[in-house]
């Protein structure tokens, strides 16, 4: 009778398990094809400021 609530954890520890493992699998997936981690929260001041360094970036390099 001890041993029922490992009935319910075990299928519970299962979920969780491969639900960090799908989490980690489009972390991974992300940074291998972007090269770098995705940013959380990036809104359009975000973007335009990654536009923004990028074209500093390019034109500090071609000026070289």
């Amino acid at each position: 009778m001890a041993w029922i609530w490992l009935e319910a954890a075990l299928p519970l520890g299962i979920i969780a398990g491969m639900l960090c493992v799908m989490g980690n699998a489009q972390y991974f997936i992300h940074k291998v094809y972007h090269g770098r981690p995705k940013h959380i929260g990036n809104d359009m001041w975000d973007v335009a400021m990654e536009r923004r360094d990028k074209k500093l970036f390019e034109n500090l390099s071609s000026s070289d």
